[in-house]
């Protein structure tokens, strides 16, 4: 059973200190609570920041950094903690985190609407979801806890507030893009913004308009955390959330990922705004055109290194970087058994190929590296599990070795996107 100093947890550790993250612990700092606070960089491991935490906060970039911060942190973790996820990961991940997790370690997924002005006045909205599969006394002080933070709107069982933010941002996010698409097309007609948006206050819409009349030049909602969300929200059917995810991530390769979401009105009108030309834009703004090549990393995947992209898209054909058997922090699975390797490579280009809408009935090309001929029939086995059908275009080669020892394979595919 956790344990309890009065009416706090006796240590909270908050995983995380972005631009939520900070304002976040402060308010919990300013509530009386004994907060540790720990981020990437300062020689502090997580398992050693969350040593003796009742409490453990998540406020992290996208499901790789969660799944990689939490895995760190797990020899730290002490019996009967509870850990509350409040980055923006989606469902699925949220199952991921359970299994992940002790069974004695209580979980809750509690995202919040609201970004950092919100943050640091303790206005958000916090949906939370597995609170009622804590023990009472737990499950009282996690909704106090999560009070300091806002307003808390219980969203049902493990993983359902992962999917109640996810499913709000899929409406949010592509009514803005829909909102910059509009302030564009009056542009090039030369209807000023003024008036548009004007007009446009007096809609159903007007309090999103209003947000793109004046772009924010302070990043409240990054463009590429917007982006993100919508990596997660674009289910094969969300066509509208589909569409304004691969606008947002063509703005991000144009190098406005740090800009506020709003900035995305100005880069779609094109060169004739001051913003199109900011130093920190770029080829693609300075040219006032979208990039042809638009560098793809979806959350569902571990993180590249840094030195590549998982995918890039050109039009309607991907491009996929070839895929090894990693995990989240750049280990080895399964060393020396293919058939692991191969599952593991194979759910990754799955996930790749998902987050652009396509299958592998779409893969058009599909190379292979074996370090040893003779496992092809593992390889094969495996993959014909997930390319059935007519086979597309493939070659499969042998090589001495590849990037890291212990990896027996790598897969790269192209595919033609829907």
């Amino acid at each position: 059973m956790t344990a309890f100093n009065g009416n706090i947890f006796g240590k909270i550790t908050f995983l995380g200190q972005g631009r939520m993250g900070v304002p976040m612990a402060r308010r919990l700092a300013d509530a009386g609570h004994p907060v540790t606070v720990w981020r990437r960089g300062t020689g502090v491991t997580a398992a050693e920041a969350v040593r003796g935490a009742d409490l453990v906060v998540t406020m992290l970039r996208d499901p790789a950094a969660v799944r990689e911060v939490l895995a760190a942190a797990l020899p730290g973790l002490a019996p009967g903690a509870t850990v509350v996820e409040m980055s923006t990961i989606g469902p699925e991940a949220v199952r991921e985190l359970r299994a992940l997790l002790p069974a004695s370690t209580g979980l809750v997924d509690a995202p919040v609407l609201g970004s950092v002005g919100p943050a640091a006045d303790g206005t958000l909205t916090v949906l939370a979801g597995g609170l009622d599969g804590l023990d009472a006394p737990v499950a009282a002080k996690v909704r106090e806890v999560l009070s300091v933070f806002g307003t808390v709107r219980e969203a049902g069982p493990l993983g359902a507030a992962a999917a109640l933010k996810v499913a709000v941002m899929s409406a949010i996010v592509p009514a803005q893009v829909l909102i910059a698409e509009t302030f564009a097309y009056g542009t090039a007609h030369g209807v000023p913004r003024e008036v548009l948006a004007d007009v446009l206050a007096g809609t159903p819409i007007g309090p999103l308009s209003e947000r793109l009349r004046v772009p924010a030049a302070e990043t409240r909602y990054a463009l590429g955390l917007a982006a993100k969300d919508l990596s997660l929200a674009a289910w094969p059917e969300a066509t509208l959330a589909t569409a304004a995810r691969r606008r947002l991530q063509e703005a991000e390769a144009a190098g406005l990922g740090g800009r506020d979401l709003t900035a995305i009105a100005p880069h779609l009108e094109g060169p004739s705004t001051p913003h199109a030309h900011s130093p920190e834009a770029g080829d693609g703004a300075r040219t006032g055109r979208a990039p042809r090549a638009v560098p793809l990393n979806p959350p569902t995947v571990p993180a590249t290194n840094g030195m590549y992209s998982h995918a890039v898209r050109a039009g309607d054909t991907l491009y996929v970087s070839g895929q090894a058997a990693l995990d989240e922090g750049h280990r080895v699975v399964g060393e020396g058994d293919m058939t692991v390797q191969a599952e593991h490579v194979f759910r990754n280009l799955e996930r790749i190929l998902a987050d652009q809408g396509a299958t592998f009935e779409d893969v058009t090309f599909i190379r292979t590296y074996l370090t040893d001929m003779d496992l092809r029939m593992e390889y094969g086995a495996v993959r014909r599990k997930y390319i059935t059908g007519t086979p597309p275009a493939s070659t499969t080669v042998e090589v001495p070795r590849l990037f890291m020892p212990g990896l027996l394979l790598e897969v790269d595919v192209i595919a033609a996107l829907p």
